[in-house]
Formats: structure tokens, sequence, C-alpha cells
């Protein structure tokens, strides 16, 4: 099974090391080309991508049957990070129609405003259930690194289990 992870700071690799040694295909997106190393080194496919351009996204979708959006600590302009979990997230998940993508995992805890991930979250559940792709939320303490990581793994699990509609 191919992953696009998007989030792939220290819970992400942590991740990808998990996913990649059960023999799954992790992409990776990255703002710098500077992770490509640590990303190849954890067992992922390096994407240069940024979330805030969902355009720069387009062909990381290709062959991907779950989408993982793993921002929950996003930092930055407080207005950009509030765009990632509103416009720029339904904007991806409506890219999803038409492709191989057959679940969808959100991240919905961390340390971003709690409004602010639960309406993130509400608006995977709604694309979702109008695409008729399965999703989870994963609400792990995102400070218990390996913790998040078998809690991810589990909930991906549990996505791909799933049937559409």
């Amino acid at each position: 099974m191919r992953l696009l992870l998007i989030g792939g700071g220290a819970r992400g690799l942590a991740l990808t090391r998990r996913l990649s040694a059960e023999g799954h295909a992790v992409r990776v997106v990255t703002r710098d080309p500077a992770r490509h190393a640590a990303i190849e080194e954890a067992g992922g496919e390096p994407y240069d991508g940024d979330p805030d351009r969902i355009g720069t996204l387009r062909y990381a979708l290709d062959n991907v049957t779950v989408l993982i959006w793993a921002l929950g600590t996003a930092t930055g302009d407080p207005l950009q990070v509030q765009s990632l979990h509103q416009t720029r997230l339904e904007m991806l998940l409506e890219r999803t129609i038409d492709t191989t993508v057959r679940g969808v995992l959100y991240e919905c805890n961390g340390g971003l405003p709690v409004e602010l991930l639960s309406q993130g979250a509400r608006t995977v559940e709604r694309m979702c259930r109008h695409n008729e792709i399965p999703w989870g939320l994963l609400h792990h303490d995102t400070d218990d690194l390996d913790g998040w990581a078998a809690s991810a793994e589990d909930a991906i699990e549990r996505i791909v289990a799933r049937e559409r509609g």
C-alpha cells in the first residue's frame, strides 16, 4: 500500500519507519529539499510540495491508498496555519475524487487550538462522507512519539479494513 504523509516532522518520520518496515511505500511531502536524506533514511519517498499551495500536491496523490494529514502541531503565521486546517484541507480532499485514495487519516490533536482542529475533523468527515471514503481521526498525544506512530498505524489499518460508502 502507498501512503501520502503530509506532516513529515519527527512524528511523521517515526510513522514512516513503522510503515516502511511493514513493506508499505510512504510518500512524505516536504517543503525543504534538505529533508530528503532524513525521509529516505526513514524509508520514505520524498515529495517536494507545499500544503499551503495545494496545486503542488496534485501528482503526490498518484497511486496513493491512504492520505495522512498530520499537521496538528503546524507552526507559522496563524492565518496560514488556520488555512491549512480549513480551505487547504478541503481543497486537497476535493482532489481525492476519482483517485486511488480510499482513506484519510486526520491528526486532530497537537498544539493548535482545539476548535481549529475540531473544524478540520468536521471537514474531513463531511468531505469523506460526500466522497464515500473511509476516514479516521488521530487523537493521540503528540509528545508520545512512539505511541503516536503506533496509534496512527492502527488507525490506518482500521481505515483500510472499512468498505467505501
